[in-house]
């Protein structure tokens, strides 16, 4: 497609945003409240700030692994849609939801249970470890309430139900925020806690946000409020097929998610000021990032109901134009981080080298932007959609782990390299990326129909 054509087909452009937006907006307010968190904490100490980054790992790496079986399911949901099929839809809510508390009951007994030895991992630091651990071991409790809320949340989407999810997500960020002012510093009648308060306000919103979303999709009978019956009406077929699409998506984000993860230990271990700073960035990031997670996601519904309807010519067209439209979206969104990197001496109390450190981090991180949302709507919006698991796992690891980290850890462990060398290495894979991209996309073999016969 070139670039005159790209903004001929004006509906699906409006289908996109409609969808898109509250997606936009439920993750902006969820990273402007983490943002917020962040500063918060940041302005108790470096130490803390970094305590509260490495504590957050293991939820992290539940998030990443919870969102690889919501995307996974949201195949299913979505071509379910395409067919007007609701027991579908009700028959993979159901057995998501038993898949997704089993994870979340695991990650809990291992925060609550092994949280010094996991803190321990990424730093040497005792104070960082003890703060971590202590602020894991209170943000256990939130682990489960929030599997099944992101169950719910990614099946209304797929429904093009968006309205609810960000509702939700909104009243429950309102609470996390105004609890941790109170629960943070002590406020009123509410004791300082400090990073404990920062946990305790998490848990309080994550059940929160869960009885929004399961009280109001059954008052309003949307499709994933399924009665028992209908959510355990899964047969073996199916459970085969969800297990084959599923589990390349699932090892994808565990595997991926890992990688993430040695990102925080390569840095960790370098100084704590460099782990203050990679956690700042990430968090900043996340304000401007929302616009391609809405992207991806948005049009992986609108693929994915195209195939369930049987148009697979208009499901390739809209792949060949979202990513076309995305690096454009992406290159505006870059200026926009470079800008806010200005910002960071006003809201973060660390010291000088740690905000230089940041702000090279962010200049590399603006020129990738373009190559960065290629990828991303490539994997979540097209791949996914298009039920091509299996290469998603090539995709979005293989360079990670054979180019990126080695890349970092000798730079980092070997030549001491500075900070925004680091980042460098870990962000290079994405240039190599987009080739492999590129040519999948013009293969066609990502198309596939996954809910025939089931």
């Amino acid at each position: 497609m070139k670039i005159p054509e790209l903004f001929s087909d004006k509906q699906f452009y409006r289908s996109l945003f409609a969808i898109a937006l509250p997606i936009m907006f439920q993750n902006f307010i969820n990273s402007s409240v983490n943002m917020l968190d962040t500063v918060m904490i940041g302005r108790l100490g470096t130490v803390e700030i970094a305590a509260v980054g490495l504590g957050n790992q293991i939820f992290f790496l539940y998030n990443l692994a919870l969102f690889g079986l919501c995307s996974g399911a949201s195949i299913f949901t979505a071509q379910f849609w395409g067919k007007r099929d609701i027991s579908g839809v009700r028959k993979n809510v159901g057995f998501s939801l038993i898949l997704a508390v089993i994870g979340a009951s695991l990650f809990t007994l291992a925060a609550a249970l092994a949280s010094d030895r996991i803190i321990g991992i990424y730093s040497r630091d005792p104070e960082v470890i003890a703060l971590g651990a202590e602020y894991l071991r209170m943000l256990a409790p939130s682990f489960i309430p929030f599997g099944i809320s992101m169950i719910f949340m990614h099946t209304l989407r797929s429904v093009e139900k968006v309205r609810l999810p960000m509702t939700a997500t909104f009243v429950a960020l309102s609470i996390n925020a105004i609890l941790n002012y109170c629960l943070i510093f002590g406020a009123g009648p509410f004791p300082a806690m400090g990073v404990r308060g920062a946990a305790a306000a998490t848990v309080v919103a994550r059940i929160a946000e869960m009885l929004i979303l399961l009280g109001a999709s059954y008052a309003k009978g949307y499709p994933p409020a399924g009665s028992l019956r209908e959510l355990l009406g899964f047969n073996g077929l199916y459970i085969r097929r969800f297990i084959r699409i599923v589990l390349p998506v699932l090892v994808n984000e565990i595997i991926w998610s890992a990688g993430i993860s040695l990102q925080s230990l390569i840095f960790a271990r370098a100084n704590t000021g460099a782990i203050a700073a990679f956690n700042i960035v990430g968090t900043v990031n996340q304000l401007t990032w929302v616009l391609f997670i809405g992207l991806g996601n948005g049009v992986a519904v609108l693929i994915g109901k195209k195939i369930g309807e049987g148009d697979e010519t208009k499901a390739r067209d809209y792949a060949a134009r979202i990513t076309l439209f995305s690096p454009l979206v992406a290159i505006g969104a870059a200026c926009a981080l470079f800008g806010l990197s200005f910002f960071l001496p006003l809201v973060f109390n660390v010291n000088e080298s740690v905000i230089t450190a940041a702000r090279l981090m962010f200049i590399i991180l603006s020129l990738m932007y373009p190559f960065r949302s290629f990828n991303m709507v490539m994997v979540v919006g097209i791949c996914r959609a298009g039920g091509d698991t299996i290469f998603c796992v090539i995709y979005d690891v293989a360079f990670l782990w054979a180019l990126a980290l080695p890349l970092a850890a000798v730079a980092g462990f070997v030549f001491h390299a500075p900070v925004w060398a680091l980042f460098l290495c870990l962000n290079s894979e994405e240039c190599f990326k987009v080739i492999l991209g590129i040519w999948r996309l013009r293969s066609g073999k990502w198309l596939r129909n996954v809910t025939g016969g089931i």
